[in-house]
């Protein structure tokens, strides 16, 4: 299952950058939202899928020495990062909507320049927030196996661990239960703007009707990307937390926790389905890519058969 979730992730996040980046009219600020986002997948697909690996191999991490202290680190920091600028690229694909939604004849919200900056923010703002991760996490050898850890005793005084649970708390806030609850107040806003706006202006029922479906198509879209990521990530969420304030796991909630990692692993290669799902213009794209594929390869062919 998890390499079926790699291979779909890096394939499908992959695509989804190409279509933004070779289709001029897909160069739009939701859409430079969207391949934030799908880097991120692509950043968290490829170092958790080493965690997964390691639970393969009886629980045990795959590498020793130095290597295996710095993987440790850069994998346990890694995966936090993306999912941290996941979440960020959801809440700005969210004011995005509410601008274009709200205030159609406005000026958009965010516009080229502080797409860009706003991008750039939302790696600095994770890596920022995140950098305990990297701190406290340690290669441990066991005569049994190796393993990668939390040992924030180790790094700091041990009566100090409460700042971690408090850190974590802190964090949850800022980066997950705030975040969520914006994003269901600007699209409980949109819906209902939806439903009751009438756009000023003299315009044909058809181009009223053409304007509200591609509204809606994108708002599906992107509310469909907010859920499946809070499910996805609500269960391995909720389990972490419970195990930073001393929760263990038994044998019996292992399978839990076994299910919850699939889960949210499974979220990085759904994403670009639903872009695929939802948006005509990325269907549109994957259908161009592909056929620029097929005919490079009928064209390889054609020249490697026939010699000169």
């Amino acid at each position: 299952a998890y390499s079926i979730f790699l291979v779909g992730s890096l394939a499908g996040n992959s695509i989804v950058g190409i279509i933004v980046y070779r289709t001029k009219t897909m160069r739009k600020t939701i859409n430079f939202f969207i391949v934030n986002m799908a880097m991120s997948d692509l950043f968290f697909s490829v170092f958790a899928f080493t965690w997964e690996l390691t639970g393969f191999n009886a629980g045990s991490w795959l590498i020793r020495g130095i290597l295996g202290h710095t993987l440790c680190k850069m994998v346990s920091f890694a995966t936090v990062v993306s999912v941290a600028v996941s979440i960020q690229s959801l809440v700005l694909i969210a004011v995005d909507r509410f601008g274009a939604v709200v205030f159609p004849l406005r000026s958009p919200l965010i516009g080229p320049k502080l797409c860009s900056f706003l991008i750039l923010a939302t790696w600095i703002f994770a890596i920022t927030t995140q950098f305990p991760h990297y701190v406290v996490y340690k290669f441990v050898e066991y005569p049994e196996k190796l393993a990668c850890e939390v040992r924030w005793n180790e790094v700091f005084d041990e009566s100090s661990y409460y700042i971690f649970q408090i850190y974590i708390i802190v964090l949850s806030i800022i980066e997950l239960y705030i975040p969520f609850a914006l994003m269901t107040i600007l699209y409980s806003i949109i819906l209902f703007k939806l439903k009751t706006q009438k756009v000023p202006g003299e315009q044909s029922i058809n181009t009223k009707n053409l304007r509200a479906k591609m509204q809606r198509n994108v708002l599906t879209m992107a509310i469909a990307i907010v859920s499946v990521f809070a499910i996805c990530w609500l269960p391995i969420s909720v389990l972490s937390f419970l195990s930073t304030f001393g929760w263990e796991p038994s044998c019996g909630t292992v399978r839990y926790w076994f299910a919850a990692q699939i889960i949210a692993s499974a979220n990085c290669a759904i994403n670009p389905c639903i872009c695929f799902i939802f948006s005509g213009n990325f269907r549109q794209g994957l259908k161009s890519l592909l056929d620029t594929f097929f005919c490079e390869i009928f064209k390889f062919k054609v020249n490697f058969a026939i010699p000169s």
